[in-house]
This record gives C-alpha cells, structure tokens and sequence, in this order.
C-alpha cells in the first residue's frame, strides 16, 4: 500500500509540474494546439492517477471483505461506479 501510495504521489506532483508548465505557456501567448495538447496530456495523467486509485480500493474490497455481505456489495458497487463514472 505505501508503495501504491508513493506512486501516486509521484504521478500527481508530475501532474502539478505539468500544470504550473500549461500555465507559464499561456503567460508567454504560446499556441492554442499546444496547450490545449498539455492539457489533454495532464487530463490523461489524471485519469491514470483516478484508475490507480480504483483499482487499488478494489483490491482492498476483495483483499479484505467485510463481514457483513450488505456493506461489502456497497462498497462493491461503489468502485464500480467510480469506473464508469469515469
């Protein structure tokens, strides 16, 4: 879990240094293709980092089913809900 954890970690501050790039592009009038371009490249980044974040919800669910079958097809549910909300 830790591990899981820093790699996510590092796929968000790589995100944020992607972001704080977008933003300097816009400062210095770069060119409509290319920011929109960083920005669809940072959405995919996110959307990795959400997928990281399901799966490994998920796999906590199935690792360690709770007790009670009503509460553990809630949560269930609920990860696969965050995957097709996506």
């Amino acid at each position: 879990m830790e591990e899981e954890q820093k790699r996510i970690t590092n796929r968000l501050r790589r995100a944020e240094g992607q972001i704080r790039g977008v933003q300097k592009m816009i400062e210095e009038e770069k060119e409509c293709i290319d920011v929109i371009t960083q920005l669809s490249a940072i959405r995919s980044s996110i959307d990795r980092v959400m997928g990281m974040i399901v799966a490994d919800n998920l796999k906590h669910c199935l690792e360690n089913p709770s007790d009670n079958p009503t509460e553990q097809a809630e949560k269930m549910e609920q990860a696969i809900n965050m995957i097709i909300k996506k």
